[in-house]
């Protein structure tokens, strides 16, 4: 084997494994805020889990991924691979989401009972085991440990421990067990210096096929990367603040950031377009400003366009800015028509900001992607008809609509738990087809009529002439933003016309 720089030891082996699901109806996508299949087709990189694999690259070990999903493989197909790309493994890290939670652990133990793996430590990492540690670990003896919250460097400091033939249930952030016991040590901290986290492209360049990954809203084929972690807002249903990256909003300089996008122009000659994934890219104006300004400076508009997420009280200025810089698309969490729901989920935003915002956009150019959501607290099926009645108003590019799925470690879980709304166990937050159920029923709405009323109101959205129009005439200036939108509707016709 290679020799590291480690002394004289050779290279240790960690193999990260986003794991098989629902493989017989398509696509399963964990990164999802809601973990589904999706009924526009959309897949997303597992960014989480490439990030954390970036980070031990860097520190020089060697990795193996296997993204099961992406192609997608069956669990004997899954394990088939590990069986022949795994020898020499000493720590597997391995992704699971809620409703998969027993899926993937019964995968993890079938690779442990592998006689060449059964001296591998097993490491479980993700939203739902960062946020019950405990529940998860006692689930199957197989599981070594759990990773609680943002995890690339606690295996990488696992990795490290193992290599040296230290410790490594030392390390910070983890929930193990011992002696018959769980123990969980204090966290570790949040990452300070994003700028030392390697580019997701760059791994994704070695490693994966963008061509396996799709996102509805932007051109194909595109590249997703978060410019930052945390989110500032408190949104009470939101998963990955609550349970992974906290609410400090920490930033990849302007430099690092508009650097990935030349790596991405120059190295993928294919993709179309950046995802920009954080939460909140336009919370610093400054920021967004300034990295607006290099990319127009290195004239990377003309090789790619991006979207990103952005709340709204993003401003006219900003928006205008963020055009020039190749900005095509941007995506709010508008979620109700409701004000006082919006005051109940703690949103900060007002029906006024929602309206502005739209408006600005488009006189700035820009598209928007809007994301409603039913089954709040406070929800009754009058602030569903109010809902529909906003984004009917507001006429935004797109639009999606779903019941809230409430996930362990959020408000809106302890919210929803606490009052016995949450009828379905972990499994069935999704169909046995894998796409979305809803798992609530409240006082006076079931789980059947917030599912009935999404139906109603995508087919309401984009069904209506006033609609086709303005996608055929979007179309006709952007060929394509045309392909786009016929592979999305190519995937959601049969979920519209049903």
């Amino acid at each position: 084997m290679e020799q590291t720089d480690r002394g004289d030891k050779a290279i240790m082996k960690v193999f990260f494994i986003n794991p098989p699901f629902k493989a017989a109806y398509g696509r399963f996508s964990r990164e999802n805020r809601s973990p589904a299949l999706t009924r526009s087709g959309t897949f997303y990189y597992p960014l989480w889990l490439i990030y954390a694999a970036a980070v031990c690259e860097k520190d020089g070990f060697d990795v193996e991924f296997l993204d099961a999903p992406a192609k997608p493989m069956h669990e004997d197909e899954a394990l088939a691979y590990v069986r022949a790309h795994g020898e020499g493994t000493k720590l597997f890290v391995i992704e699971t989401s809620t409703p998969s939670l027993s899926s993937d652990v019964a995968f993890l133990a079938s690779i442990k009972a592998e006689s060449a793996f059964r001296d591998a430590v097993f490491l479980l990492v993700g939203t739902h085991v960062s946020a019950l540690p405990a529940e998860s670990l006692v689930l199957s003896e197989a599981i070594d440990a759990v990773a609680r919250h943002e995890f690339d460097y606690i295996v990488r400091d696992v990795a490290r421990a193992l290599q040296d033939g230290k410790d490594w249930r030392a390390v910070r952030g983890l929930t193990y067990r011992k002696d018959g016991k769980v123990k969980s040590n204090p966290a570790m901290p949040f990452i300070e210096d994003i700028d030392e986290i390697p580019f997701a492209s760059a791994f994704i360049k070695k490693h994966l096929n963008e061509r396996d990954y799709f996102f509805s809203a932007s051109a194909y084929p595109e590249i997703q990367l978060f410019t930052g972690r945390g989110c500032m807002a408190h949104c009470n249903f939101c998963v990955y603040p609550q349970t992974m990256h906290g609410h400090r909003y920490r930033l990849r300089s302007p430099e690092n950031v508009v650097a990935e996008f030349s790596y991405i122009a120059e190295n993928f000659p294919d993709v179309k377009e950046i995802v920009i994934e954080d939460d909140t890219f336009t919370a610093n104006k400054k920021r967004v400003m300034e990295i607006c300004r290099l990319l127009i400076e290195k004239g990377l508009p003309r090789r790619l366009r991006w979207l990103c997420n952005a709340r709204v009280n993003l401003d006219l200025e900003t928006m205008q800015m963020m055009k020039k810089a190749g900005c095509r698309l941007i995506i709010p969490g508008i979620e109700s028509g409701s004000e006082q729901i919006l005051r109940n989920i703690k949103k900060g935003t007002t029906l006024a900001l929602i309206r502005s915002y739209v408006k600005n956009a488009k006189k700035a150019g820009l598209l928007v992607h809007a994301c409603y959501m039913v089954g709040n607290e406070g929800e009754t099926k009058e602030t569903m008809a109010e809902t529909l009645r906003l984004a009917l108003e507001l006429n935004t590019d797109t639009a999606q609509f779903y019941p809230l799925l409430p996930f362990p470690g959020t408000e809106a879980y302890a919210w929803a738990k606490k009052n016995g709304y949450i009828t379905g166990k972990y499994d069935e937050y999704v169909k046995e087809d894998g796409t979305i159920n809803c798992v609530l029923n409240l006082p006076g709405i079931s789980a059947e009529d917030m599912t009935a009323f999404c139906d109603m109101a995508r087919k309401k959205y984009y069904l209506r002439p006033r609609y086709i129009a303005h996608r055929l005439w979007v179309g006709l200036k952007d060929p394509a933003d045309l392909r786009r939108s016929l592979k999305a509707f190519g995937k959601i016709k049969n979920f519209l016309f049903k």
